[in-house]
């Protein structure tokens, strides 16, 4: 009897250690919704992908007014005149996908996709949504690069070259040069890069050091480092936040 007990408690415990080891294990999702969520703050741009039936998408800049927690997000209508007709496609049912670039040591990109509950107009135009069953975050560390196409000037030297920034990160960015073939190039030269109507407003500068060439067809590519100052974090910020949740 001692024996069949013994052999019971031991059985009793190691299907105990395996349904600890393989078992569905407890989360609390809502706090970990909330507290990506919460990475948002009111008043933070973001970006908002609508598809409609026939599968046309658009993208579209607007604002996060704020949320309550396990019950729906509140997102600010975008500009009337920039949605054009996809303002007849936000309504009850459809499919949101909001992304925002939040800040931090290397800022990062929290994400989610949720059904409107209902739009408002008062006091302001806004679209209620479900609160997300799942979000994404995702950090922009130095190793993560972004590619992208935006046009710029380049200046070495005292002349400026036609370019094209093909990545970007929080670190630095690859830029490819037209007809650069002849330039002379050292690692550690500091350049300047100017992205000309930024958002429609001021030119944007940059002045990154050369850390890396090589050539390319018809044209070099160079591998920039951004200088660690205030203001060329700032000014790398305002791109990635163009360049990860901008639109047109």
């Amino acid at each position: 009897m001692l024996l069949w007990s013994v052999l019971a408690t031991v059985n009793l415990i190691v299907n105990s250690w395996l349904n600890y080891m393989t078992g569905p294990v407890k989360v609390d999702v809502l706090s970990w919704l909330n507290k990506n969520l919460g990475l948002l703050h009111a008043g933070a741009p973001v970006t908002i992908d609508v598809t409609t039936p026939a599968g046309k998408r658009g993208k579209f800049r607007t604002t996060f007014i704020g949320m309550a927690p396990k019950d729906y997000v509140l997102i600010q209508f975008p500009d009337v005149k920039k949605l054009g007709n996809f303002s007849h496609y936000i309504a009850q049912g459809t499919i949101i996908t909001v992304r925002g670039l939040i800040e931090g040591h290397e800022g990062a990109v929290v994400a989610f996709a949720s059904p409107v509950r209902q739009t408002l107009h008062i006091p302001s135009r806004m679209m209620v949504l479900e609160f997300p069953k799942e979000v994404t975050l995702q950090t922009l560390r130095n190793n993560i690069r972004i590619e992208t196409e935006i046009a710029a000037k380049i200046k070495i030297g005292e002349d400026y070259w036609q370019g094209k920034i093909v990545d970007l990160s929080v670190a630095g960015c690859q830029v490819s040069l037209s007809n650069g073939d002849d330039l002379l190039l050292q690692k550690g030269q500091t350049v300047e890069v100017v992205i000309e109507d930024f958002q429609g407003n001021q030119n944007l500068k940059i002045n990154p050091t050369i850390c890396s060439t090589k050539s390319i067809l018809n044209g070099v590519s160079m591998g920039l480092m951004f200088n660690d100052d205030a203001t060329t974090k700032e000014q790398v910020k305002r791109l990635l936040n163009h360049v990860v949740i901008g639109a047109e």
